[in-house]
């Protein structure tokens, strides 16, 4: 206890240093509203997007327009998704890794999961929020929403405001935020599958602090802050608009719901984390099955259904591109689950409920960055080839790189989110039955959908997925140094044979 003390101690004072560090970058100006924006308008020599990559936090002018009244639907919806969203975390993904490892590591891979979750959204609401979604720069936000400061508007007496995709359209900030806030989580808890059975409970934690403080955050910010749809009034304001934008969204990155976002930046987190954590000891020579399988379905049945949220949830609205990301993520769920278990029996002959289980958070991983930014079509596509990728990605790729990860991260959300980053790029061409482009957007810049690219927008996917994966691996690399050589990374022999419920925790997850 006094060494987990000692690291959250450590932690916190790494945070603050960290915080006065950004705190040079220019904080965003006082607003008496705040809107939640997406990734759709772009550089006006660049294709825009077609629906939003996820939302994001920017100023409205107080007196450019009456005010506006949230949605109650919408806002329902959105206080749902994020419900979900927190199903998808614990106990889904909690159960879905705890029936991977060894009985005796079943509960401090639940401890992992369950009390990381609790710390991101603590410091989400801190400063999280504000390093993402605010205006700063092209790569950190600002300070306006330090301890969620700002989110009453003392003015108009009541909650600040958050955009959704359509002008006019608003709910809730404190909504939004707190949806965001389940995004944070369980990037952050998708991690600790690499390095499962073998670290330290407190390095897990101070390791978290850091990465998403330098790695999540930022990558947020420069994917998903825009100034927001009512932002642009006119073409004469474009370029100014779209230069307060993130790095990536001035690229014209499409992200719906976080491909590079969550699952690229989490696998190369845990990849790292899987070489420099070292392998499990009797790794290759010594069996180590899932424990229970069963648990692993009901977790990842739990994943799809709270996946609908994450997808869905990423509208922002009630409307016709939530019921498409709704639909593409049942969709293309189902055809990585057929495509996984295909690839087995061609393999083995046989076809596993371990793999149905991981074709199933294939093919969510996949559609998560396409979602409501492809057709039905593209979205069947997407899945289908999700299973097959991950699949090699888990086999084949895991024996070339050497490293123990040990529930097969960044094999499914590596492979996963890169897949369908890049995928987005071509099937949301509208000659593709992609949306294309919003109608808002046509308006403001006078780019028609018969001048998207595929071939641009792929390139443009890219340059996103390869910003992501050295934004993160650099991160992670230093934030795991800084641990090991403060606190240590791995738990002893002794202790790592014993198991971590016991050794880590005093506790058994079954009492025989």
């Amino acid at each position: 206890m006094k060494k987990l003390l000692a690291s959250l101690a450590l932690g916190l004072s790494l945070l603050t240093s960290g915080v006065a560090v950004m705190a040079q970058a220019p904080a965003a100006a006082p607003a008496a509203t705040s809107v939640a924006a997406p990734a759709e308008a772009k550089p006006a020599d660049a294709a825009p997007a077609t629906a939003p990559a996820a939302a994001v936090a920017a100023p409205v002018e107080a007196a450019a327009a009456p005010a506006l009244v949230p949605n109650k639907g919408d806002t329902a919806w959105m206080m749902t998704s994020t419900i979900l969203v927190i199903l998808m975390v614990v106990p889904g993904l909690a159960l879905f890794y705890g029936g991977l490892v060894r009985s005796k590591n079943m509960l401090s891979v639940l401890m992992q999961v369950m009390v990381t979750f609790s710390l991101i959204v603590v410091l989400w609401f801190i400063y999280g929020y504000s390093l993402a979604f605010t205006e700063g720069n092209a790569y950190f936000g600002g300070f306006d929403r330090l301890f969620m400061a700002g989110i009453w508007d003392n003015a108009a007496g009541t909650f600040a405001n958050a955009a959704t995709f359509s002008k006019g359209v608003v709910i809730p900030e404190i909504v939004f935020a707190a949806f965001q806030a389940t995004f944070a989580g369980i990037t952050c808890a998708l991690i600790v599958g690499a390095f499962a059975e073998r670290m330290k409970f407190s390095a897990v934690l101070l390791f978290m602090v850091i990465w998403f403080t330098f790695s999540y955050a930022p990558i947020a910010h420069m994917v998903w802050f825009w100034m927001g749809p009512d932002a642009y009034t006119g073409k004469e304001v474009v370029d100014a608009m779209n230069a307060k934008g993130g790095y990536l969204w001035q690229s014209g990155a499409l992200d719906f719901a976080g491909g590079t976002v969550v699952h690229i930046n989490a696998a190369v987190a845990g990849l790292v984390g899987a070489y420099m954590v070292g392998k499990r000891i009797g790794y290759g020579k010594e069996a180590m099955a899932p424990h229970s399988l069963t648990l692993t379905m009901v977790g990842s049945a739990l994943l799809w259904v709270g996946w609908f949220g994450f997808n869905a949830g990423s509208a922002l609205e009630a409307n016709g591109f939530a019921a498409l990301a709704f639909i593409n993520t049942l969709g293309a769920t189902a055809a990585a689950v057929l495509a996984w278990c295909l690839g087995e029996a061609l393999m083995r002959g046989k076809a596993s409920m371990l793999g149905a289980a991981s074709g199933a958070v294939a093919g969510l991983v996949a559609i998560t960055p396409a979602a409501g930014n492809v057709g039905i079509g593209g979205g069947l596509i997407i899945g289908f080839i999700a299973g097959f990728a991950c699949l090699w990605g888990v086999n084949g790729l895991k024996k070339i790189l050497g490293a123990d990860d040990s529930l097969d991260v960044f094999g499914v959300h590596g492979i996963g989110g890169i897949l369908g980053a890049l995928l987005t790029g071509v099937f949301n061409s509208p000659s593709l039955g992609g949306p294309g482009f919003v109608a808002d957007w046509v308006t403001a810049t006078g780019i028609t959908a018969a001048d998207y690219s595929i071939v641009s927008q792929v390139w443009i996917q890219a340059k996103a997925v390869f910003i992501t994966v050295v934004w993160s691996g650099v991160v992670s690399f230093i934030a795991y140094k800084v641990v090991d050589l403060t606190i240590g990374l791995r738990v002893s022999e002794e202790d790592e044979r014993e198991g971590l419920d016991i050794t880590a925790h005093g506790e058994t997850a079954y009492n025989r």
